[in-house]
């Protein structure tokens, strides 16, 4: 007997859990009663089905009709599902349709496919271009040129192996000597240099390791879903992350698929957008994952003219050129066409491959005669222009393709007949030349060449180039113009609560490059980037071996906005930086010497000495950095959507970006409900997220679908510091933005916030109550945020 379906259910929280072998299911049930206590609805899991042994994420998925051995199994996943709903929780998990491992030793699938070639059953579940490369797909797996790794490679009964690697052989051909059985077999074990410019397979942006997986195909949906839909047709499970859909070749088709398979599940979605693009309407989910909330809640808290100041003493102090840090529009085009040329030459090479086939096969005497280099010029100077991620089917792909970036991209060409092709090429994006194979294949491709560009360009180079606030460098964020005033903030939660009120709302994940403590410190500078300029030029007058002084602004931010820490973690995460950067090394072409001057220069620096006069900067700072670090929690977690509280967050959390921000939570043993223990941050914190969560889920309706937002303005001197909202008139938020301005201006004074008519508690320290015209410094007066409750409400004394 089937069971019965429970119905749909939005969360009123969510908390993000890290799984990994050293933190199984098992350990995941051990800290359901602390997690109940703290007031989420839902545990939010990261992937669960089987991995790559020993993945510390979980995102390479190497078989879909399975739940992950290391972490318990699927009976520990049940196990810990009865756990979770005996202390009233649920579970959503994290799902990763885009792509798979390219581990065949692992990816039994996979292993069938170069066993078998285009003529095996589960070929249709990969992106693969056989017609490229003699029909074979090209494996970059050598350390070196063939000729140089040819005696690594070893014949093992069927299957070949290199080092850790084994590949199926094809039928028949085990006996061949060495060079003509690799010319005999589906695939082309290559220098992993190659893949740059040979690769024939799609992947997870640049990440070779990742193959795109073609679950447009209702085989391969069903194939690849069928275990997670039994999990939540069996109440196992309740919801959904849908992780990177701007990869698939149909976002709108798959989650109108995934909708209607689900029964309606609350399913969230990894979107970016752009400042100011909106959710494609007609997508039947609940929202995003919420890094345009992260960065309406960052940019409440960075002061706008200190932002401007702060840019201007970078610029005096590292000197850089324009496109190579010195202004973000110019860094964002000159990385672009970076990574278009290097990281993603592969998939322009097949996106220009596409396009001359269509136009060469092509009826219309417009798409005629145009050459591939000309066809590959338009395209790249067609995507460098993108200001979205892709475009998309159910939205009018000339508000995203424009005009005026045609206009841009026809600059290129000296030849005004040849310019003609940037038209030709904005048309077939458009599909106005029809929806024939060859045209749906060119403006499927074109959108994830787009969106694999805008990350790697964006996020993982251009954010690690332009770094005057590196608190505005982060998943979501316009580094260009970081700083948000409290009307718009009021306007994005007014259009949130309306458009898609169970939408999902962040400050941290497992992939923003700064823990939300991190950055709440970093915006201080924006209140004092005169001072900050003043400690930089003195530690740098007495530090030495500075390899450079974009990475040294970079570098003395980051130990400010983390405070004192293992000079491992600094390290290990500027190192990255400087490699995702690209300016003088990088992860293909390290350059050892500069690193080690990185190292020597962090622990003599910024991790030595040097850095405690940083350290001292930062502890006068302190109170302001306390006020951003308790208003940006109280914000996300009482505005508008669905807040997910990333592993260890509820206290104080500073983390770099991953492997750092992914480290194991040690949890308390039970259900827990005080601070004891805890620095004052951390207590504060810890008690403000507490309340919150508790009041979310006491009163689901006060900020559910029904619930309303209202902004309520302060008056008086200080009135620009106060931000404050109420929820359906009941739940009164109120925080201080840009405190350090505030102090500097003389503080609160007559300051009064005007509240709803009533008597209201105060949530945060019981017993206190207010009425009216509330003086903001005795509001204030404890903690600088307060939450209030109107009083003689069902459960308010």
């Amino acid at each position: 007997m089937t069971p019965e379906r429970p119905e749909p259910a939005v969360p009123t929280a969510t908390y993000r859990l890290q799984l990994q072998p050293d933190f199984p299911f098992a350990a995941a049930a051990a800290a359901v009663p602390y997690l109940a206590s703290l007031g989420v609805s839902h545990l939010h899991l990261s992937p669960v089905l089987e991995a790559v042994p020993g993945s510390r994420h979980g995102y390479d998925v190497v078989d879909h009709a399975r739940v992950r051995g290391e972490l318990g199994g699927e009976q520990a996943l049940r196990s810990l599902s009865r756990t979770a709903r005996e202390h009233g929780l649920g579970l959503v998990v994290d799902i990763v349709p885009n792509h798979m491992a390219m581990s065949p030793r692992h990816n039994r699938v996979l292993w069938e496919v170069l066993r078998e070639g285009p003529s095996s059953r589960h070929a249709r579940w990969f992106d693969i271009d056989w017609e490229a490369q003699g029909g074979q797909v090209l494996l970059p797996v050598l350390g070196g040129p063939l000729g140089a790794e040819l005696g690594r490679l070893k014949v093992d009964g069927d299957v070949l192996r290199y080092h850790d690697h084994a590949f199926p052989l094809r039928e028949g051909t085990a006996h061949l000597p060495l060079p003509q059985l690799l010319d005999a077999q589906w695939y082309r074990p290559a220098w992993w240099r190659l893949a740059r410019t040979e690769l024939n397979y799609r992947r997870f942006f640049s990440i070779s390791e990742l193959i795109g997986v073609r679950v447009e195909d209702p085989e391969v949906f069903e194939a690849t879903h069928a275990k997670i839909l039994q999990l939540l047709r069996e109440g196992v499970v309740d919801g959904l992350r849908v992780d990177h859909p701007d990869g698939l070749a149909d976002p709108d088709e798959y989650l109108r698929r995934l909708h209607e398979s689900t029964d309606g599940r609350w399913t969230v979605v990894e979107k970016i957008l752009a400042d100011g693009e909106p959710l494609p309407a007609s997508w039947p989910v609940a929202g995003t994952t919420g890094y345009d909330a992260l960065r309406h809640v960052d940019g409440l808290f960075t002061d706008p003219a200190g932002a401007g100041e702060l840019l201007g003493q970078y610029r005096r102090f590292a000197a850089p050129q324009p496109d190579r840090g010195g202004e973000w529009e110019a860094t964002a085009r000159r990385t672009a066409y970076k990574v278009l040329t290097h990281e993603l030459s592969a998939e322009v090479d097949r996106l220009t491959r596409v396009a001359h086939r269509v136009c060469a096969a092509s009826p219309e005497p417009a798409l005629r005669d145009r050459a591939p280099w000309a066809l590959r010029t338009a395209l790249e100077e067609l995507l460098v222009r993108l200001e979205v991620y892709r475009p998309y089917a159910s939205v009018d792909p000339a508000g995203v393709v424009t005009e005026e970036a045609a206009a841009g991209a026809r600059r290129a060409f000296a030849v005004p007949e040849e310019a003609g092709v940037v038209d030709v090429v904005r048309d077939l994006v458009l599909g106005r030349y029809g929806d024939g194979p060859g045209q749906v294949e060119f403006r499927t491709r074109f959108a994830q060449t787009a969106s694999a560009l805008r990350a790697k360009s964006v996020e993982d180079t251009a954010f690690y180039r332009y770094v005057p606030l590196l608190s505005a460098t982060e998943v979501g964020q316009n580094p260009g113009s970081p700083a948000l005033s409290p009307e718009r903030f009021h306007a994005y939660c007014a259009r949130v609560q309306r458009d898609w009120p169970a939408t999902g709302t962040v400050v941290s994940t497992h992939d923003t490059k700064r823990s939300a403590d991190v950055r709440a410190a970093l915006h201080v500078l924006t209140e004092c980037a005169g001072r900050w300029a003043d400690v930089l030029t003195e530690v740098t007058h007495v530090g030495e071996g500075v390899p450079d002084p974009q990475l040294a602004w970079a570098a003395w931010q980051t130990v400010f906005g983390l405070g004192p820490a293992d000079p491992e973690r600094v390290t290990g995460a500027l190192l990255k930086h400087v490699r995702e950067a690209g300016l003088h090394t990088s992860w293909t072409e390290q350059e050892p010497a500069y690193e080690e001057a990185v190292a020597r220069f962090v622990a003599a620096g910024p991790c030595g000495a040097t850095g405690e006069r940083v350290a001292q900067f930062r502890a006068s700072l302190e109170p302001y950095i306390h006020a951003n670090v308790l208003g940006a929690a109280l914000v996300h977690l009482t505005m508008p959507g669905v807040p997910d509280v990333y592993q260890g967050t509820e206290s104080e959390y500073r983390a770099l970006v991953d492997p750092d921000n992914r480290r194991a939570v040690d949890f308390p043993a039970g259900a827990v409900g005080g601070d004891d223990g805890e620095d004052a941050v951390g207590s504060g914190k810890a008690a403000v997220t507490r309340a919150a969560l508790r009041l979310r889920g006491r009163r689901p309706e006060v900020f559910g679908d029904t619930a309303s937002y209202e902004p309520l303005a302060a008056e008086g001197p200080g009135a620009a510091h106060c931000v404050a909202f109420v929820r359906s008139g009941v739940v009164l938020t109120a925080v201080t933005r840009l405190s350090l301005r505030l102090t500097e201006a003389g503080g609160w004074r007559e300051t009064r916030l005007a509240l709803p008519p009533g008597r209201w508690a105060d949530v945060l320290e019981p017993g206190r109550e207010f009425t009216g015209h509330a003086r903001v410094a005795e509001l204030f007066e404890r903690s600088p945020v307060a939450l209030l409750e109107r009083a003689g409400e069902p459960g308010v004394a």
